[in-house]
């Protein structure tokens, strides 16, 4: 069947791979230059890749003007920016986004205001205190673990709230787009570092160089680290290839606690694990930050020891 899909971000694009890999197929449309906008570009490149590989027509930089019906033909009518564009289809995925249902619960005669998301303070209260929220309907993240998260603040000030309350801790969220290869990542990517002018350096450690990628036939991908200048210190990292998800948990909680890169490297890793890929990409930047004095004086020690 031809299945098409409107929407080129995280649920689009699973939900697109997925029909195609069932034998649908299908067609892939999104506005934007890109897939997956608010990752880095290589990292779209490669989804792009792997949809393709498995049969996907991804159209990008392409908007949907209208939907047409002539019998049992229907169609999707899209600009490419040159011309217009009729895509034929037998069953239509909308994957543009979507909105809370806060109507009919009465939030409005208490004057709560009512949008695409109930607006909340750093604690999860409405303007009504006794009424908190937590997940879609409060954002920003739309993630069920960023709801889970957030429900143990909204109950705990729900609970509490009249002794103390706490305020609600974004500053590490992971989130993963789970394609195949898995996309994942927490704190900063490339792009947002340099939206934001943050200075960094960038450590890269390609999957295709891991063994226990190379055993399981899943050698594409890669693992990549923010930090500081001259700094082990964790300020994002992304991981694209399979079991990326499960990867990134460890680099997560390096994030969370303060726990730099060297600690990474001096952690026992089993092999041959995937995990080992976050070993590796600590000993990378361990060699890019090797003091050249030392590694001098180390080897005019050798040479000694040698005569």
């Amino acid at each position: 069947r031809r299945m098409l899909v409107l929407g080129g971000g995280p649920i689009g694009c699973e939900l697109a791979q997925c029909f195609a890999q069932l034998g649908s197929a299908v067609t892939l449309v999104e506005m934007a230059p890109r897939l997956l906008s608010r990752e880095d570009p290589e990292v779209s490149a490669v989804l792009q890749g792997a949809l393709e590989q498995d049969g996907v027509t991804v159209l990008t930089g392409a908007r949907a003007l209208r939907c047409e019906g002539v019998g049992e033909v229907r169609s999707l009518v899209i600009d490419d920016g040159s011309h217009e564009q009729r895509l034929e289809y037998d069953q239509f995925l909308c994957a543009v986004g979507r909105t809370p249902r806060l109507e009919g619960f009465g939030l409005e005669d208490l004057g709560i205001p009512v949008g695409r998301s109930l607006p909340v303070n750093e604690f999860l209260q409405t303007r009504v205190p006794n009424i908190l929220a937590a997940g879609d309907v409060a954002g920003p993240y739309q993630f069920t673990h960023a709801a889970a998260h957030q429900a143990w603040y909204a109950t705990v000030n729900a609970l509490f709230g009249g002794l103390r309350r706490i305020k609600a801790d974004y500053r590490v969220l992971p989130w993963t787009t789970f394609t195949d290869p898995e996309i994942a990542r927490v704190g900063l990517n490339e792009q947002e570092a340099a939206a934001r002018d943050i200075a960094c350096e960038v450590t890269r450690y390609e999957l295709s160089d891991l063994d226990r990628a190379i055993v399981d036939r899943a050698p594409r991908g890669f693992v990549k680290v923010l930090t500081p200048p001259g700094s082990d210190r964790l300020l994002g990292a992304t991981i694209v290839g399979s079991q990326a998800g499960e990867l990134l948990a460890e680099l997560a909680l390096a994030m969370r606690h303060g726990l730099g890169l060297s600690r990474i490297l001096g952690t026992v890793h089993s092999y041959p694990t995937l995990a080992e890929a976050n070993r590796h990409v600590a000993g990378a930047w361990k060699r890019d930050h090797a003091p050249a004095w030392l590694l001098g004086l180390a080897e005019r020690y050798h040479a000694w020891q040698r005569s």
